[in-house]
């Protein structure tokens, strides 16, 4: 048995307490300061008011002020903060933990940097947070929601890193009936693959929207148009993967993330409301309160690809729906999807 630390008590975070539970590990819970109700309550009654479910038996909660003595002894150390922490996880735990510690998170999302590189969070945190020190700093990529994992439904996943060896330590930490897992040293291709899903998504969903604004609201989705905006977001999800230098394969698991995040979630209200026809700052404020990953995730890659497309080292033709998507995040324009620019004539 381990001692496996989770700091971070939203729902994927809380809900890698199942896998880490059904394999016999100590797990202990912390919460950020944005967690101190949902601690309270699990420590109080074991159920998760997020989840709305019970967390596991023998599950240890600790608000984030206890976070050294939650760490003491850990053998893995899983970051449930969502990209919005990211900064905060690197200034506050990060300068906490041994170099032998490793840390496994659950965070998707990427920085652009004034080159138009995309850089993932692990090398992110890396670059900015590890003090010289040669931290093991891995993540999860892959479809999977927190309430299923925590529902024991089958899912897929990659783990990746720098080190395969410690990943396959990690797997065999982790890897229960349900929760498979493909053990990758591709960081750059699995976290660009899972992230840009989050963009994308928004994309995909402006054809529920669109069909609404013809149809009405609740009315049946418009598959076809889906099912265009999907493809068309797996094609140009595929030439990141090209630009970053990444093993194509890894297209799974931004596929498979992006299939999962168009049947709910903030992303879809986001893209909904937007192809029903309002602007960004509209349907901003109708969702207000509500953290949209998806939009910081458009703006960085946006931003990244122009930057490569101005230095030749890109065409800005081969995304032409991430382009509109950020005509509608950045310039305030309204829906008007260019399918026709999606054409890909074979000889």
């Amino acid at each position: 048995m381990s001692v496996i630390t989770i700091i971070g008590a939203g729902m994927m975070g809380s809900a890698m307490c199942f896998p880490a539970s059904d394999n016999a590990h100590e797990v202990r819970l912390v919460g950020t300061p944005l967690d101190r109700e949902i601690i309270d309550a699990a420590g109080a009654t074991g159920r998760h008011i997020k989840l709305n479910m019970n967390l596991p038996e023998g599950v240890k909660y600790y608000q984030t002020e206890q976070t050294d003595e939650a760490l003491d002894g850990a053998d893995l150390l899983i970051g449930g903060v969502s990209s919005f922490g990211v900064d905060w996880f690197g200034e506050n735990i990060l300068p906490k933990i041994p170099e032998a510690l490793p840390v496994l998170s659950v965070t998707k999302g990427l920085r652009a940097l004034e080159d138009g590189t995309l850089e993932p969070f692990p090398h992110y945190l890396m670059r900015c947070y590890s003090n010289g020190r040669r931290l093991s700093l891995n993540a999860i990529g892959g479809p999977c929601t927190s309430y299923e994992l925590a529902a024991g439904h089958q899912t897929h996943v990659a783990f990746c890193g720098e080190n395969y060896e410690t990943l396959v330590k990690l797997r065999g930490m982790l890897s229960t009936g349900y929760y498979h897992i493909t053990a990758s040293t591709d960081v750059r291709g699995v976290e660009c693959a899972v992230a840009m899903k989050n963009a994308y998504a928004l994309g995909v969903t402006l054809a529920v929207g669109l069909s609404e604004k013809i149809r009405g609201e609740g009315m049946a989705d418009d598959y076809n148009a889906q099912a265009a905006l999907f493809g068309q977001s797996v094609y140009e999800m595929g030439r990141v993967l090209e630009l970053v230098g990444a093993d194509s394969g890894n297209i799974i698991f931004g596929a498979g993330d992006l299939y999962v995040t168009i049947f709910g979630g903030r992303t879809r209200k986001i893209g909904t409301l937007l192809g029903r026809g309002m602007t960004y700052t509209e349907a901003a404020r109708q969702l207000e309160g509500i953290t949209l990953e998806s939009v910081v995730i458009a703006r960085e890659s946006v931003k990244a690809i122009k930057i490569l497309s101005q230095n030749g080292k890109a065409d800005i033709n081969d995304f032409p729906l991430l382009m509109h998507i950020g005509e509608l995040i950045n310039d305030g324009k309204t829906a008007n999807v260019p399918w026709e620019s999606f054409t890909h004539d074979r000889k």
